[in-house]
């Protein structure tokens, strides 16, 4: 399967970014200047504060909701926690997990990150899983041993079946935030190795209909390079998605 029979995905990931009012005047202005178009696919994935009211001004239309983290447990005596149940209830329709900054800052391990991901599964949410090395492990030249390490653990019990509700994002740490971008071809190498790594645990035919997309400081200026690589199927995007402007240019890329 060629690229082109994968939908591309954009997906924002607004972080700890935007109260309820700055969230709902976003989406109100990304639906006014985006085109419907059924050749990508655009997420977004704001705080839990404002799921419920992003998720009305979404709701049957082209644009998708996705919460930012999830408790593995369904419900209980788990203070602070969000249950997949309850991000269903309000129409999300993804869950990040695995990102770099809950791995790093908040100690996620990869065990901990398998659990939400077969319990995402399970209740019905499709999953952005992440991955990626820090610069020191890039430079160690370890950066491929990570990323196989992260998937064999993170997708650890993923049936054939669910896998085709998994997109993985590869997001380089050392690029997240840093202005700093991994190369075209940087990206390409890794996400031609996770697409060979699917293809050994899931089989040809599904590796090549999974979506890999790349995370770490991709920008209006930098995506039509990044999306013309064969292996990259889209881009999840932190801080230029907080924008009307710079987030519909990158969702209106040109490489595909």
């Amino acid at each position: 399967m060629t690229r082109s029979k994968r939908m591309p995905m954009i997906a924002g990931n607004w972080k700890m970014n935007l109260t309820v009012k700055e969230g709902v005047v976003l989406v109100k202005g990304l639906l006014s200047v985006l085109p419907v178009a059924d050749d990508r696919e655009v997420v977004v994935a704001p705080a839990f504060t404002s799921l419920c009211e992003i998720g009305k001004l979404v709701k049957d239309g082209y644009i998708k909701l996705a919460a930012q983290n999830m408790s593995w447990e369904r419900q209980g005596a788990y203070t602070g926690e969000i249950s997949p149940v309850m991000l269903k209830e309000i129409g999300c329709d993804y869950v990040i997990l695995g990102h770099s900054e809950r791995r790093h800052i908040f100690k996620e391990t990869d065990a901990e990150i398998n659990k939400k991901v077969l319990t995402a599964l399970k209740e019905g949410l499709s999953v952005i899983f992440c991955l990626g090395e820090t610069l020191e492990e890039r430079k160690q030249g370890n950066a491929i041993g990570v990323i196989e390490r992260q998937a064999e653990s993170g997708l650890k019990g993923v049936t054939e079946d669910q896998i085709k509700d998994v997109v993985i994002a590869y997001e380089p740490v050392w690029a997240i935030g840093t202005g700093e971008t991994a190369s075209p071809e940087q990206a390409q190498e890794v996400h031609s190795f996770i697409r060979g790594f699917l293809s050994k645990r899931f089989g040809l035919e599904v590796a090549n209909s999974c979506r890999v997309v790349y995370g770490g400081s991709v920008k209006p200026d930098n995506v039509d390079r990044l999306m013309a690589q064969p292996d990259i199927d889209g881009a999840l995007v932190g801080g230029a998605s907080l924008k009307i402007d710079s987030f519909s240019r990158i969702v209106q890329f040109k490489g595909f």
